[in-house]
């Protein structure tokens, strides 16, 4: 009889363990980057609102390292029990093309993007170009590398992002020579010394040049435009040519990641993306928001890894060609 209790005891034991609903222990969201950047801030609100969510802790652990490749492949190749996410941001589409990483960004499981911030056609307030249009039409005009762009490394999102603009417009994206710089900072310094021509980061990170008189933005990447910023033209108003690029992030599973955990991943998300908190802090900090859903994203992300391919062909910064 003892025998018998202890193993229906078992039993009914193992079946609990079989019931018992997704999540039931802390999850792990990995951000490829330093503790203390853009990436790193936007996943850490995400986070908290997913532990309101779900009802466990989600840790934020930063894997820095490799441009970003190290922790994006910690993201791809996790276990697929849910229990490891990722924070991944637009580089993942350009480490195939660059011959860095054997993965494309359409291999990981999509369960949200939650930020777009749209590039911007930045320009000295001492430049002659007096609209987008204009500008285009004399960078076409001009012999190829007459005008010079910086803010960033080269293949960089908001490098990728002007490149592919000015090929929307039937410019050779090899028309403007890209100078390097760590970051839109000294990019805008140089701006302002008259040392490059353009700088396409966000309207935000021109916030400060823009409010000291040095620059001004003629246009955003965007499909519409930016509310905190409603002066500013988007690409079709300007050029009369549609065209929207920038830097992005978005929470992503592993390969085959298990259909019941990613759809209430995917609810969270989604529930985080369109809250008024996660709203505010957006705006607050000048980032723009997005609420793509998993098939959103997923169509974003194959449309990321041909876009990106394509642009990166032209500069010649691809190792790999299809």
């Amino acid at each position: 009889m003892k025998k018998f209790m202890i193993a229906a005891a078992a039993v009914a034991l193992g079946a609990g363990a079989a019931m018992a609903e997704f999540p039931e222990k802390p999850i792990t969201l990995i951000v490829a980057w330093n503790a203390g950047g853009g990436t790193d801030a936007i996943a850490r609100v995400v986070a908290a609102g997913m532990e309101k969510e779900l009802g466990v802790t989600v840790n934020v652990v930063n894997k820095p390292g490799g441009g970003g490749v190290i922790g994006h492949s910690e993201m791809l190749n996790a276990k697929s029990d849910g229990y490891t996410l990722g924070f991944a941001s637009a580089e993942i589409a350009s480490y195939y093309w660059a011959g860095n990483a054997p993965f494309k960004a359409d291999e990981f499981t999509p369960l949200g993007l939650v930020n777009f911030d749209a590039s911007a056609f930045h320009i000295s307030t001492d430049s002659p170009w007096t609209d987008a249009k204009a500008a285009l039409e004399d960078i076409k005009a001009q012999p190829a590398g007459t005008y010079k762009l910086s803010g960033m490394g080269a293949g960089a999102a908001y490098h990728l992002a002007f490149a592919g603009f000015l090929k929307a417009n039937g410019i050779d994206p090899l028309a403007v020579t890209h100078v390097p710089s760590q970051g839109a900072a000294p990019g805008f310094q140089e701006l302002a010394a008259g040392g490059v021509q353009i700088i396409p980061s966000s309207i935000p990170e021109g916030l400060s040049m823009m409010q000291a008189g040095k620059s001004k933005p003629i246009a955003v990447l965007s499909e519409t435009r930016i509310a905190a910023f409603p002066d500013v033209p988007t690409a079709e108003e300007a050029t009369g040519v549609a065209f929207a690029g920038g830097t992005w992030r978005g929470v992503v599973g592993p390969k085959d990641l298990d259909p019941a955990a990613a759809e209430k991943l995917a609810a969270a998300v989604s529930a985080v993306a369109n809250s008024e908190e996660f709203k505010s802090f957006m705006d607050e900090k000048g980032f723009g928001t997005a609420a793509y859903d998993p098939a959103a994203f997923a169509t974003f992300l194959s449309a990321q890894h041909t876009g990106v391919g394509e642009i990166m062909n032209d500069l010649g910064l691809a190792q790999r060609k299809e």
